[in-house]
C-alpha cells in the first residue's frame, strides 16, 4: 500500500479496493431504477481508479429496482423476498458492467447464485484472477444466502479478496450522530471505532458487516458518491467522508 501522502502525486494508496455502491445511489433524484447520467458518472470515476492500478471489486444493492416491487413483496416470506433482492442485485451488476464495458473499461459479473448464462458463478480464486488481470470485478447476488445484507455481502468479499480498504458509497458525506436529513444540529464523525459504531448504534453498517470488518482489521470509509470526484480523491489516500477503524 501507498503512503496517503502520496495522493498529491496523484498515485493511489491503495492496492485492493472493495467498493460497496447501493442500489438507491444510481437512481439519482429518480424514484426508482438507474439514473443514466448518474450512472455514467459512476463508471467515469471507475475508470480512472481501474487506469491508475487498482484492483477495484465491487458490491452493488438492489434497493433502486427492489423499492419498486417491494409492495408487491409484503407477507411474503423473508427468504423469497431477499431471493428477489438478489436478483435486483444481478440485474444492477450486469448494468453497471455494460457500462463499464461501453466506456472501454474490461469488467465481469460473479455471481453468488448459479446464473450462468448471464454472469459467472463466484469463487475466490476466479475473483483474484480477474482482478490480477486488471478487470474490475462486480459481485451480484449479495452473499447468496437470504437473512444477509449486502454490507455484510461487502465485508464477506472484501475480506476473502483481501481488500485494504472497504468503501462504502452513499448519499450521505459520512456517519453523523443523528440522521443529518432530520436532525440540522447531526454532527459528521471524521474518525470512529468499530466498537463505538456498535455501541451507539450508527447508521454505518448493519451489526454483522461491522463487526466481521472488525475482526479482519479491514478499514471503511463511508462516503457521498454525489461529490463529484470523491472515489477518486479518497482512492488516492483523500480523507473524506468517515473513517471506521478498529481502536487498538
Amino acid at each position: 500500500m501507498v503512503s496517503p501522502s502520496a495522493a498529491g502525486h496523484g498515485k493511489p494508496a491503495y492496492r485492493r479496493v472493495l467498493l460497496k455502491l447501493s442500489g438507491e445511489a444510481l437512481m439519482g433524484e429518480d424514484a426508482y431504477g438507474i439514473n443514466r447520467e448518474v450512472l455514467a458518472r459512476i463508471v467515469g470515476e471507475i475508470r480512472q481508479v481501474a487506469a491508475a492500478g487498482v484492483q477495484l471489486a465491487i458490491v452493488i444493492g438492489g434497493g433502486n429496482i427492489f423499492r419498486g416491487v417491494a409492495a408487491g413483496a409484503r407477507g411474503m416470506d423473508r427468504a423469497t423476498a431477499d431471493y428477489m433482492g438478489m436478483l435486483a442485485t444481478v440485474m444492477n451488476s450486469l448494468s453497471l458492467q455494460d457500462a463499464l464495458r461501453q466506456a472501454g473499461v474490461p469488467a465481469v459479473v460473479l455471481t453468488a447464485l448459479a446464473m450462468d448464462v448471464v454472469a459467472e458463478p463466484y469463487s475466490r480464486r476466479a475473483a483474484l484472477d480477474h482482478l490480477e488481470a486488471g478487470r474490475v470485478v462486480i459481485f451480484g447476488a449479495g452473499t447468496g444466502n437470504p437473512f444477509f445484507t449486502t454490507d455484510t455481502a461487502a465485508s464477506l468479499r472484501g475480506a476473502e479478496i483481501a481488500a485494504d480498504i472497504v468503501l462504502k458509497a452513499t448519499k450521505v458525506d459520512g456517519v453523523y450522530t443523528k440522521d443529518p436529513m432530520r436532525f440540522p444540529d447531526a454532527s459528521r464523525y471524521d474518525v470512529l471505532t468499530y466498537d463505538e459504531a456498535l455501541e451507539k448504534r450508527l447508521a454505518v453498517m448493519d451489526a454483522t458487516a461491522l463487526a466481521l470488518c472488525r475482526e479482519q482489521n479491514m478499514q471503511l470509509r463511508v462516503f457521498s458518491i454525489n461529490a463529484a470526484g470523491s472515489l477518486v480523491r479518497i482512492v488516492q489516500g483523500g480523507n473524506e467522508g468517515t473513517l471506521v477503524r478498529r481502536g487498538d
